[in-house]
């Protein structure tokens, strides 16, 4: 087993990294900004070192200084988390060619899913279910309106090299398309380097839903049971639960299938996530991207399937066997993830501020992953994630009971917070149906 880990990244991830290397008696390091210094993942650590300020561009996206942080720590291996540089090929290629292990996929695997358009051509070519789209980066704007016409109104304008939800728009009709298609582009080049865009088909009322992958030191590729995302808000994601009410038997066979060919297409080692859009009423889905790290759900996985994530994916990095037998996964149960951000619960517009009041849920079924706790301050620089919390029982129906009596109990004050919108959400008939899609929360508010 890996003997001494840094893990770049901060917040929950961060601490929730620290507790699984810490249990199986790797050294664990942490790397924090100067306004992050007083956080628990930088007390919990072994070992913590400043790398720069709060600006993200100068500490937690800034490589060379978390690299000197390894070398001058003694590191072995370097996990990236999510977000920052978790999906940044060039880093983790320099992270392997300074002799220090890569707790992820490798360069060529993410730089061959890191460009969407790349991906959809290479997920078509492996007979992974792509939706209608362009092939090649529409040049200008005559290239999108003329693709826009071939694929059909209406379309999504994509960031090809974006994620996160960011870089998207929807065009209707040739005048919102060219309205769209300059602000993508736009924001593409401004935020991720690339201007390059595609167009694909935009479906109106669809689920969300993801494979979770792990490729085995072995060089097999195991899907752990998807998971559902359709409770958005602006293409981003705030509550996941794990199986999907939405899928049969016979869709997840055909669903964990097309994961697992995804993978092998690109020889996919450790943790990653396939998206797909599921339509609910033909049982059509079709790949969306592929997350090329730990995705922030993936705690649902680990409660149904019973797992470590972060174990299996320190061993998959020092080329040990996982801790279970891939031909005998046996799924139980169901469970929900609610992130918990620093935003109010109507517009969910961030929030920052001191935590003066924070008293996390407990009992049965209960899990909380949190970066901060009482006297902490949430900033503006960072995403507004506060906690996931995380709840599994033996039906969904007992799950949602369970996710509304620890909502009540989580005793929060300070920052705004959406925890109102999550008492809501769990007693909205639409939602207890397990009958909803990614219009949820536009059609609640």
């Amino acid at each position: 087993m890996i003997e001494s880990l840094l893990v770049a990244n901060r917040g929950e991830i961060a601490r929730r990294i620290i507790r699984t290397a810490k249990r199986l008696g790797v050294r664990a390091i942490a790397v924090h900004s100067e306004v992050d210094v007083d956080l628990p993942f930088v007390t919990e650590a072994d070992e913590a070192v400043c790398i720069g300020p709060a600006n993200p561009a100068q500490s937690y996206r800034n490589s060379e200084a978390i690299l000197a942080a390894a070398k001058s720590t003694g590191a072995q291996a370097i996990h990236p988390g999510y977000g920052f540089l978790s999906e940044n090929a060039d880093f983790a290629r320099t992270v392997g060619a300074s002799g220090l292990i890569w707790v992820g996929p490798d360069a060529d695997a993410i730089s061959a899913m890191g460009d969407k358009i790349n991906a959809r051509n290479l997920m078509a070519a492996a007979g992974v279910p792509v939706a209608p789209g362009t092939t090649a980066p529409a040049a200008d704007l005559a290239s999108a309106v003329a693709a826009a016409d071939e694929i059909g109104y209406p379309v999504m304008v994509k960031a090809a090299a974006g994620g996160g939800g960011m870089g998207m728009g929807v065009a209707t009709d040739a005048d919102a398309l060219r309205a769209e298609y300059d602000k993508v582009r736009s924001f593409a080049e401004r935020m991720f380097g690339d201007g390059s865009v595609l167009i694909e088909r935009y479906f109106p009322r669809v689920r969300h839903v993801e494979v979770q992958i792990l490729g085995l030191a072995d060089g097999r590729v195991v899907a752990l049971g998807e998971r559902e995302c359709s409770v958005q808000r602006r293409n981003q994601k705030l509550v996941e639960e794990s199986p999907s009410p939405a899928v049969s038997p016979q869709l997840r066979a055909r669903l964990l299938a097309a994961a697992v060919r995804a993978g092998e297409a690109v020889n996919y080692r450790n943790a990653g996530t396939v998206e797909c859009l599921l339509d609910p009423a033909s049982g059509e889905f079709f790949f969306l991207e592929m997350n090329t790290r730990l995705q922030v759900e993936h705690p649902v996985t680990e409660l149904v399937y019973g797992l470590d994530l972060v174990e299996q994916q320190l061993r998959v990095a020092a080329g040990l066997a996982p801790t279970f037998d891939p031909d005998a996964l046996s799924p139980r149960g169901h469970a929900i993830e609610l992130r918990v951000n620093a935003e109010d619960p109507k517009r969910f517009l961030p929030g920052p501020g001191v935590i003066k009041t924070w008293v996390e849920p407990t009992g049965e079924g209960v899990r909380v992953d949190s970066g901060y706790v009482e006297g902490n301050t949430v900033t503006p620089f960072y995403d507004s994630l506060m906690a996931k919390l995380i709840v599994s029982a033996p039906t969904r129906t007992e799950a949602m009971a369970r996710a509304r009596t620890a909502v009540a109990a989580f005793q929060l004050a300070g920052p705004k917070n959406n925890l109102p919108f999550f008492a809501e959400l769990l007693d909205n008939a639409e939602f207890r149906s397990g009958a909803y899609d990614t219009t949820l929360i536009t059609r609640m508010r």
